[in-house]
């Protein structure tokens, strides 16, 4: 079974067993179990079901493998000739959930 969910400001499909990388949840560590209610759409096939904007009733649920930090970005403005440079970096917080379970 596949559901379409909407997270941290994006929208991922997935199905039991994936894993993926989004932006950190507050407040939680490493192992915990996270529930997602925000279910866009949900099923297979012909028996999909479609939310206005959400499924009622249906979840996902969610364990939190790792809270981490993403690779480093790098800020690099210039102006020629001007003596003008600023560089300023930045990580993304990261939290790597797996799917454990699809209920519609």
């Amino acid at each position: 079974m596949k559901a379409t969910i909407k997270t941290q400001g994006r929208q991922y499909t997935v199905q039991e067993g994936d894993v993926l990388f989004v932006n950190r949840y507050p407040e939680t560590s490493d192992g915990d179990t996270v529930t997602l209610r925000n279910i866009l759409a949900v099923g297979d096939g012909a028996d999909c079901r479609f939310g206005n904007p959400t499924v009622e009733g249906a979840s996902v649920k969610a364990r939190i493998l790792e809270n981490k930090r993403g690779r480093k970005v790098v800020v690099f403005k210039k102006k020629r000739r001007k003596g003008y440079r600023r560089k300023q970096g930045h990580r993304q917080e990261l939290s790597v959930i797996k799917i454990e379970s699809i209920e519609a």
